[in-house]
């Protein structure tokens, strides 16, 4: 299944696709675009080049994302983006889907990676998300569309931020602890799922999650993951399975 979405105010279609993880008990959605997802390439082309859409295909994917959650009828308490390319989500849920009241109550957590991309975004990032309902200061952080500035900008709009590298440049670790949201910092690749567990219950904005109707959504690179009406227990080994996988659906 899928629709269509605008990007750049261009008409692209959204495609839809869903696997379980027996397993872990788990739904794993996937999104895709011929054009923009061409098989075999993530962010480099076949010569191993930067690829010169790839600010639109963050715009694409981001939205998708969230269109795809509306789709499906979820009314998630939490979204929680992981890594750069994940980046605009924070803000289309603050800025466009604030009156949505799918996403009334929704929090958002992002996670910070020491995954720089190795080239240019298109400066024309900004612009060409003024194509939606939004405000030049709504986007002026991501002017000059670096790594630090994309992180920085959907810091700036979440609820919460998780590190999930030891190692970030001076200028992120800065804006992180001068920005007044809650703060995890990874400390233990074996219990990093435990700590993110303890983190959802602990952050006074997100008390609910850890009941038996939360409703969590994971965003990372092409996939949206599901969590639904699950006990602590359950959740507890859903989590592990995710967690333990994470770092690399996001290099």
């Amino acid at each position: 299944s899928g629709m269509n979405l605008i990007i750049d105010d261009f008409d692209h279609q959204l495609i839809i696709k869903v696997a379980s993880v027996q397993q872990s008990r788990m739904q794993v959605y996937f999104i895709d675009n011929e054009e923009y997802f061409p098989k075999r390439h993530y962010l480099n082309d076949t010569e191993g080049n930067f690829m010169q859409n790839n600010d639109e295909r963050m715009m694409f994917f981001c939205k998708g994302v969230i269109e795809t959650v509306k789709k499906l009828g979820w009314a998630p308490d939490i979204i929680h983006c992981n890594g750069w390319f994940s980046a605009l989500v924070p803000m289309y849920i603050k800025k466009l889907y604030n009156k949505d009241p799918m996403f009334s109550n929704t929090k958002i957590y992002y996670t910070v990676f020491d995954n720089p991309f190795k080239g240019d975004l298109n400066n024309s990032l900004s612009e060409k998300l003024l194509f939606e309902d939004l405000q030049d200061k709504d986007v002026e952080m991501i002017g000059n569309p670096t790594f630090d500035n994309l992180n920085k900008f959907a810091i700036s709009y979440s609820d919460a931020v998780v590190q999930g590298s030891k190692k970030l440049s001076k200028n992120l670790l800065n804006f992180i602890k001068n920005n007044n949201i809650p703060v995890l910092v990874k400390t233990d690749d074996d219990n990093f799922e435990e700590q993110c567990l303890s983190f959802y219950d602990s952050t006074e904005k997100a008390k609910k999650t850890l009941n038996d109707k939360t409703k969590s959504i994971f965003v990372s690179n092409k996939s949206v993951v599901k969590s639904k009406n699950q006990k602590y227990t359950l959740k507890k080994k859903i989590y592990e399975s995710f967690y333990t996988k994470i770092e690399k659906l996001t290099q």
